[in-house]
């Protein structure tokens, strides 16, 4: 059984979880939800570190159930927190060394030298006083410090919430090459969409303590009866590759299962493959092929469902090829003048599309 399953209960004051989900043994699992709804304390029963009545198997070792209780620091996790809470006495390669020592060398799974390469430490390595590192840097450290321990699973609590938006933005692409790079599940705290649709492949959604949906990403982000549709920056993620490059106009075309877009110049080899956000704003529809439109992505689409969105909005979800979805956001007047109803085959167009990496 290579998969995660966790249930855990506990009352905490006011605030009750029950929340049960299974997540896949591979990739980023976002636990996703506004600031209240459990996911840290979630976060915690999984790593041991709050005590609830439950159950949790990683990989088909029980690490919980009503009998038995493996301790924290014998779960094989490791753990960044929000904060990186390097040691400060301690050199960038000492604290990065700290859990790699206490692994006996035959259950070392990750080289020193490969999260150094991962993480881009090579010119940190040597800095005697962490203190002195950016925000960014600091968290890269602590991030290849819980590799180093050769976990099982890697457990991540808004790593990017304690840093400002030049050191988000530094340090995203080496969590970008970590989601392609690894071989161990990742569960990743996040109340950002933006960070959760950047690079998470499952979403476990959580509301006052409730799993209320549990999915893989790109389907849960377009049910419209959950409320990350509903968003101001609600929207599909979209995986295509890149498949032409246009020099005289600065583009290039990617390609997925539902047709192409055209994007700003991406600088990857043909065939690699790149993720896209369309948010629901972005895209309007026509009842037939427009003619003469500045607009350069239109896509075939069925409707598949209509919700209502406050007095003047409509929220549509559409099928493009066999599989990809796409929200666009209209007005109830654009609805009826249209003649809009499920089933019905339209064009979409994309006005914006937004590059995750």
């Amino acid at each position: 059984m290579s998969d995660i399953r966790a249930h855990f209960r506990m009352q905490l004051d006011s605030f009750s979880l029950d929340a049960s989900f299974i997540a896949p043994a591979v990739g980023v699992t976002a636990l996703f939800g506004p600031s209240g709804s459990g996911k840290t304390t979630l976060l915690r029963c999984i790593a041991g570190l709050e005590r609830a009545v439950g159950t949790l198997q990683v990989h088909g070792e029980t690490w919980q159930n009503d009998t038995d209780f493996m301790p924290v620091h014998k779960r094989p996790l490791g753990y960044v927190f929000q904060e990186a809470s390097l040691f400060p006495h301690l050199s960038v390669r000492a604290n990065l060394e700290y859990g790699f020592k206490r692994i006996a060398p035959a259950e070392r799974k990750v080289p020193l030298e490969q999260v150094v390469e991962w993480l881009g430490l090579s010119r940190l390595i040597e800095r005697k006083d962490p203190a002195l590192l950016s925000g960014g840097e600091r968290q890269r450290v602590a991030i290849g410090r819980a590799l180093l321990t050769s976990p099982r699973i890697l457990l991540m609590d808004e790593p990017l919430s304690a840093l400002d938006s030049n050191s988000k933005q530094e340090i995203l692409p080496y969590l970008e090459r970590l989601h392609r790079e690894l071989n161990i599940p990742v569960l990743y705290v996040s109340h950002a969409m933006d960070e959760v649709a950047r690079l998470a492949d499952h979403l476990v959604l959580l509301e006052k303590g409730r799993v209320i949906a549990s999915g893989e990403l790109h389907e849960t982000l377009a049910r419209l009866d959950l409320p990350t549709a509903h968003f101001d920056d609600a929207g599909a993620v979209i995986e295509a590759a890149v498949a032409q490059q246009d020099e005289k106009y600065h583009l290039t075309r990617l390609d997925f299962g539902g047709g192409q877009l055209w994007v700003s110049k991406v600088e990857q080899p043909f065939g690699t493959t790149v993720r896209a956000r369309v948010l629901a704003r972005d895209v309007s529809i026509a009842t037939q092929a427009p003619q003469g439109s500045s607009i350069n992505n239109i896509l075939n689409a069925r409707i598949e469902e209509i919700r209502d969105e406050g007095p003047d909005k409509v929220v549509v979800l559409m099928k493009v090829g066999e599989s990809q979805r796409l929200l666009a956001r209209i007005t109830r007047r654009s609805r009826d003048h249209l003649g809009l109803v499920a089933g019905m085959f339209v064009c979409a167009q994309v006005k914006s599309v937004a590059l995750m990496n």
